[in-house]
Formats: C-alpha cells, sequence, structure tokens
C-alpha cells in the first residue's frame, strides 16, 4: 500500500522522525501541527468525495491548499495568524517531503510558494492599572476556585507570562525564599527568570497549602485535580471582567484575554521608565521590535511627552520687519 500511495507513511515520518526526533519540537508544536492536518485532510475529503484514508499527495495541489487557507478564514471565522499557522504546518510537511522524494520536488515548490498572507498590526489591548485591580477584586478567595483564580491572575500581572506558560507552572520552578523568582520555560523552550512580589509569592504558597502540590505537578488544576486549559482560563475570566465592569467601565470597550495581563505588564514596565532590553528579557521576546511595539502603545507615555512640548502660540507675531518702525521709515524715503 505504501507503493501505491507513499502519503501516509510520509505523514506518519514527518510527526514521528522529522518532528519528534529531528527537530524535537515540543509537545504544543507537534499538537498545533496535528489539528491543522486534521482540518486540512477533512476540508479535502469533503471536496474531494473521498475517504480521508483514500487521499494522495496528488489530491493535496496548492489550489487545494489555498482553498482550504480561505475557508478557514472567511468560513471558520479564524484570524490571520491562524490562517499562516495552518499553512506554517502544511508548508512544513512539504518541504520535508522535498528532502524524502525529489520527484515531488515540483509539487511541493508550489505549495512552498504561497506566500504568508500580511495582517494589519493593531495596537495592543492593554490594562490600566485601576482596571487590574477591579478584576483581581471579583475572584471570591474564601473558596478554593476564587483563591486559585486571584493567584493565576496575580501571577499573569506580576509575571508577564504567557497563559501557557502559567498553566504549566510547577512548585519546584519557584524560588520562595528571598529574592523570590520564578523559572518559566516559553517558546523554543527558552527558560528565563522573572522576579516576584512577596505579595505573590504569599498567593501561590497559600494555594499550596490548602491543595498541595509534588514538586513537579502542575500547581493550577480543576476541581478533579487536572491541569486547568487555556479555554477554561478564558471563559472565567470573561465572567470577571463582566462583573469588573460595573465599577470599571472601561473594561466593556475592551476585549479581555490572559494575554492582556502580559500586554498590561509591559506597558506598565514602561511606564514605570525601566528600559526596554529588560523588558526584552523579562517577556521572554526574540526580538527588540516586539518589546519596542509596547512603547508606542502606551498613551500615557505619549501625553507626558507632549506636556513637555510647549504649545505654539494662538497667534503669530508680525515679522520683525514690520515691527521695526525705522526700517519702514528707511524704505520710504528711498
Amino acid at each position: 500500500m505504501s507503493k501505491a500511495n507513499p502519503f501516509p507513511s510520509l505523514m506518519r515520518a514527518f510527526f514521528y522522525e522529522w518532528l519528534v526526533e529531528q527537530r524535537n519540537a515540543s509537545i504544543h508544536t507537534v499538537r498545533s501541527y496535528r489539528d491543522a492536518w486534521r482540518l486540512f485532510l477533512r476540508f479535502v475529503a469533503q471536496r474531494s468525495g473521498k475517504k480521508v484514508a483514500m487521499i494522495t499527495l496528488t489530491d493535496l495541489a496548492a489550489s487545494e491548499v489555498a482553498a482550504f487557507l480561505s475557508h478557514a478564514e472567511h468560513e471558520r471565522g479564524g484570524t490571520i495568524g491562524t490562517r499562516n499557522c495552518r499553512l506554517a504546518a502544511i508548508r512544513s510537511f512539504f518541504h520535508f517531503v522535498a528532502t524524502r522524494d525529489p520527484a515531488l520536488i515540483a509539487q511541493c515548490v508550489e505549495t512552498l510558494n504561497i506566500p504568508v498572507k500580511r495582517a494589519p498590526v493593531s495596537e495592543p489591548c492593554y490594562l490600566d492599572p485601576a482596571e487590574v485591580t477591579a478584576i483581581l477584586a471579583q475572584p471570591n478567595r474564601s473558596t478554593h476556585e476564587g483563591m486559585r483564580d486571584h493567584a493565576l491572575l496575580s501571577f499573569l500581572y506580576n509575571s508577564g507570562a504567557r497563559i501557557q506558560e502559567a498553566l504549566d507552572l510547577c512548585p519546584e520552578a519557584i524560588r520562595f525564599e528571598s529574592p523570590n523568582c520564578v523559572r518559566l520555560v516559553g517558546k523554543g523552550r527558552k527558560e528565563r527568570i522573572c522576579p516576584l512580589w512577596p505579595e505573590t509569592v504569599m498567593l501561590l504558597r497559600k494555594l499550596l497549602e490548602r491543595q498541595p502540590r509534588a514538586p513537579d505537578q502542575r500547581l493550577f488544576v480543576n476541581r478533579y485535580g487536572e491541569p486547568l486549559s487555556a479555554s477554561g482560563v478564558r471563559f472565567k475570566l470573561a465572567a470577571y471582567v463582566k462583573a469588573a465592569a460595573e465599577t470599571a467601565p472601561t473594561l466593556r470597550a475592551k476585549h479581555v484575554t490572559p494575554h492582556a495581563f502580559r500586554h498590561a505588564t509591559a506597558v506598565h514596565l514602561i511606564s514605570a521608565g525601566v528600559d526596554v532590553t529588560v523588558i526584552r528579557s523579562w517577556l521572554g521576546h526574540v526580538s527588540l521590535d516586539t518589546t519596542n511595539h509596547y512603547a508606542r502603545a502606551n498613551l500615557e507615555t505619549k501625553r507626558k511627552a507632549l506636556e513637555q512640548v510647549a504649545a505654539p502660540p494662538t497667534e503669530k507675531p508680525p515679522p520683525s520687519w514690520k515691527r521695526d518702525a525705522s526700517v519702514l521709515a528707511w524704505l520710504d524715503t528711498l
């Protein structure tokens, strides 16, 4: 069957040999690529009238890839960023196929030439200090669930961690002694150390006292002891934001996600005058351009800069030659 249809063996080799063994890709990358290919194969099967098991490499033409990307963006309602992530998973496979079977290079090049779609760059949505305070006041800290949510949101704001970085946190990564800090594993499995406020450490310690965890077990879990999911955190946060909007009406106009706390951390550090290279290391950015994006987003910093510039006069004085009567008198004598 592999001679008649090499696609199944190539797909297996792509995931097990290339992604896992050769590239040592993280579990998050493997799952992202898996989901992209699952959607793509179902899309091709529906359009061709075949079962997924009968799909061949010939069915995966560049025109089908383009149609799938359009479907993912317009019919499924995905963002341009999601569309580009799907394309990255597909292009990665065809790059692998081109190295395995030179006879398929022509088909692979057609897919590899599909461009990444540019998206408009919008200002990041960040929270003001008053809005952060209003959200953190919503969880009922007398319950275990409320204590957990308050500790998680406080940790996100303190560390500027991505949501998955926070959900992967284990007690062994936290230094409870002074100086307090946490070791986070970000994109590309790059580690970084972030300082923690004593208040945040106290919240994490109390959470562990209420629900002890082994040093290598995840800290933030649900009522059944299973690790929280990012979608579950977004659901809980939406309820807290809705309640906080009663005291902070500006939240009604903002789309608040867990990532908004990361934006807030960056913007507030810039407002405090922290050097941008320090913030880059704090947040784990690869490029300094990403960090500079937050410097442009801070309206308060722009307002302070504007206050240092003198406002132009409302009425311009007359030119010096008009103000000097002696000059005019001299010209009249000519």
